[in-house]
């Protein structure tokens, strides 16, 4: 059993996989401040409320967008499993051509949920993850990254509207009832969420249009579930292709 971190600028999921089955995923808040000591602690609860002790963990893996968490979670793992991670970067073997300018630059988890896509679903795909930013990612019929795009992420939108202007308030995201908004609140929420949907529709056209021929769009993600359902193009939602991903990885690089 492996013990699959991905650590996100808000929240960071894991989860602990046997044999390609994921056994469960927890989340837990992003704090650039909290110490090794108290990741550890976390770590330890969650493994603790699945009945999951870490002496069962065999191995473990790490994808980080956030260099200043890396080492206290590296360093949280160590003292609850007393084995090192293998962190997913430079070096280790993907199994994914990145044809970039700088394949340096690319987000690890751009990469490890593209694993997955190719995986669960073939190629050529489209790949949206909305998450604190919304990516688009095209990987072509070779299965090759080949580039993408990034957005503000709908919570981002949201706060920037709320915090810029001093009458609008505050709104959760729920799903609107109609485009035409009859007062304030529906209508910042038709367009923040339909604004996103239709955002996503017009990317992946366009960016289809530069591809060769149909190819199928994926969806994962936290805010997903909430605004796929308002798109027109048909996605497919998999919440957990970050986990299958890295358990991928993972077995590529033993030794």
């Amino acid at each position: 059993m492996i013990l699959a971190v991905d650590i996100g600028n808000t929240n960071i999921v894991l989860g602990c996989i046997e044999e390609g089955k994921i056994l469960f995923e927890a989340r837990m808040a992003t704090d650039r401040l909290k110490t090794s000591d108290q990741y550890c602690v976390e770590i330890k609860s969650l493994l603790s409320l699945y009945d999951v002790s870490p002496k069962n963990v065999s191995g473990s893996i790490i994808s980080s967008v956030v260099p200043p968490v890396l080492n206290s979670i590296k360093t949280a793992i160590y003292k609850l499993t007393g084995g090192d991670c293998l962190v997913v970067g430079p070096g280790i073997k993907t199994g994914m051509n990145i044809r970039m300018d700088n394949p340096l630059e690319v987000g690890s988890d751009l990469i490890v949920a593209s694993v997955a896509a190719i995986a669960e679903y073939g190629a050529p795909l489209l790949l949206v993850d909305m998450g604190t930013a919304t990516t688009v990612t095209a990987v072509d019929e070779s299965g090759a990254f080949i580039g993408g795009c990034i957005c503000p992420g709908v919570k981002i939108s949201m706060q920037a509207l709320t915090d810029r202007t001093a009458q609008l308030p505050g709104i959760s995201l729920d799903e609107p009832e109609h485009a035409i908004g009859k007062n304030t609140r529906d209508s910042m929420r038709s367009g923040i969420m339909f604004g996103a949907a239709a955002m996503i529709d017009g990317l992946l056209d366009r960016m289809e249009a530069e591809m060769s021929g149909e190819v199928k769009a994926i969806a994962t993600g936290g805010l997903s579930k909430y605004v796929i359902p308002l798109c027109r193009r048909k996605l497919i939602y998999d919440r957990s292709l970050m986990l299958k991903g890295m358990w991928l990885i993972y077995q590529r690089n033993l030794k």
